[in-house]
């Protein structure tokens, strides 16, 4: 029987990330002789669950909060529901202050609006006015967008404007998110926590701030019945799940075999050619599942495609920002002192933790915009093995701080090994200032993963960039790429 390598195929696709595997495990299961070709020995891309700090310990190094995924028309068709578990925190994003008192958004509509109410009487009623219509608007048209295949600019107007929904809908995804939010809400707390609600939603502050908003982040930051998940046991066992079904539909996966260049022959791609030498065929097609950059200028080459081609290419924006991740095993969960006020803010998936003001949010963005590193330490975090207990050992903890920072920072190895340790632990005096327990006593170990790092590991996220291109109105839904 010949070697994977030593055979053609009916079609190829570059990348065993999660896009590459749900695409192969469709069309295997449709009949067709499918190859999947990673760079890496592992598979999953951004689905990156490892220990790396101590034993048991299972640390998400990219990857952790996953959209309505169990919910997805994919995870249903491909059975991921008889293979991989889904928890559905009660509690979505929580926000301590420094006075003491802390928001907690849930799943439940009453319990929300009455958390809001605590701050704002005039807020509480417009995030339930909001709601009302954020809902609609998801479940007959976001939603069903998202799986579908997106229509020219000037069509879907054309549909949405039919209907009052369609031109409510229009006419927020027109409006730059801040606006939107300070004319909705007046208490800051409010504010803070729906700007970083939204920022969650494919954007961050530097979009909010400039950018409209095409693919509806503001509306989805009202809605409460579809939102974030956890994979329990950490993220890879989603590319787990996705990888036994790609194999059970009789798919060929390869590890190892770093794809050079995409053959095309005749004006069709017809296989693909490994840094080591070898060539491998497609009968039909070739997928790339890598990056724009990668795909077109390194694989293909600019002197193959058309000349307005390449000026699309040339214009194409990638996120102009960074992650720096503090991954933490501990003996205990963070505990907020606010928890006096709300003891829900313990359990809230995704906390925004070190900004109490929209002037001390905003310095964060002018810094990065400038490549500064961030003089005021805020950052998104997460209590994972309080919600999911299967990724730390019996009765131990994991958690993670993942702050913005600059795509470049000028250092050499050695000193940016030193401002990794120095930015670590700021994130953690930051965080003692919330929660008391964060002190070197609670934390069994430590890793600081940031952009150097994961864009050398997954080199399509090129320069950092986690999302591999902007979510800009100009490349994204019917600009595609």
């Amino acid at each position: 029987m010949p070697k994977p390598l030593e055979r053609n195929y009916d079609g190829i696709i570059i990348g065993a990330g999660h896009h590459g595997l749900i695409l192969g495990t469709y069309l295997a299961e449709a009949g067709l002789d499918i190859l999947v070709i990673e760079r890496r020995l592992t598979y999953g891309g951004g689905l990156s669950t490892e220990e790396v700090t101590e034993p048991g310990f299972y640390h998400n190094l990219h990857s952790i909060n996953h959209f309505h995924i169990s919910e997805t028309p994919w995870f249903k068709d491909l059975g991921l529901d008889n293979t991989v578990t889904y928890i559905t925190p009660r509690y979505e994003f929580g926000q301590a202050h420094r006075d003491g008192t802390a928001l907690v958004l849930g799943r439940d509509l009453e319990e929300t609006v009455a958390n809001i109410a605590r701050f704002s009487q005039r807020d509480a009623a417009t995030f339930r006015e909001w709601n009302r219509s954020a809902e609609a608007i998801t479940a007959q048209i976001l939603l069903p967008e998202r799986f579908s295949e997106p229509l020219p600019q000037h069509e879907r107007e054309d549909l949405l404007s039919r209907t009052t929904m369609g031109r409510h809908f229009l006419a927020v995804a027109r409006r730059q998110p801040l606006d939107l939010v300070e004319e909705l809400f007046e208490n800051e707390h409010v504010r803070l926590l729906m700007l970083f609600k939204i920022s969650l939603f494919g954007t961050w502050l530097t979009d909010t701030l400039s950018k409209t908003s095409p693919m509806g982040s503001v509306i989805r930051a009202f809605d409460l019945q579809t939102g974030y998940q956890l994979c329990q046991g950490g993220s890879f066992n989603l590319a787990r799940g996705l990888m036994q079904a790609f194999i059970a539909a009789g798919g060929t996966y390869q590890p190892q075999a770093h794809v050079e260049r995409i053959i095309i022959e005749g004006g069709r791609a017809t296989g693909v050619a490994l840094l080591d030498g070898r060539t491998v065929r497609a009968r039909q097609f070739v997928a790339s599942t890598v990056d724009v950059h990668q795909t077109f200028e390194s694989m293909i080459g600019r002197a193959q495609l058309p000349e307005d081609f390449c000026r699309k290419l040339d214009d194409f924006k990638y996120t102009p920002w960074a992650l720096f991740g503090l991954h933490l095993a501990l003996h205990e969960s963070p505990r907020f002192a606010a928890a006096d006020f709300d003891p829900n803010i313990d359990h809230a998936l995704k906390w925004s933790i070190g900004a109490d003001t929209m002037e001390e949010l905003f310095s964060a963005h002018q810094d990065v915009q400038a490549g500064r590193i961030p003089k005021i330490v805020q950052f998104g975090a997460g209590p994972l093995s309080l919600i999911d207990p299967t990724q730390a050992p019996p009765g131990k903890h994991t958690t993670y701080a993942w702050h913005v920072m600059p795509i470049e920072l000028n250092m050499d190895e050695r000193r940016y090994e030193g401002f990794k340790a120095e930015y670590a632990d700021k994130i953690i005096e930051t965080w003692a200032r919330y929660c008391p327990n964060m002190t070197s006593s609670n934390i069994v170990g430590r890793h600081v993963y940031t952009g150097r790092e994961y864009a050398r590991e997954l080199i399509n996220m090129r320069s950092g960039d986690i999302f591999m291109g902007a979510f800009n109105a100009e490349q994204v839904m019917y600009n595609h790429f």
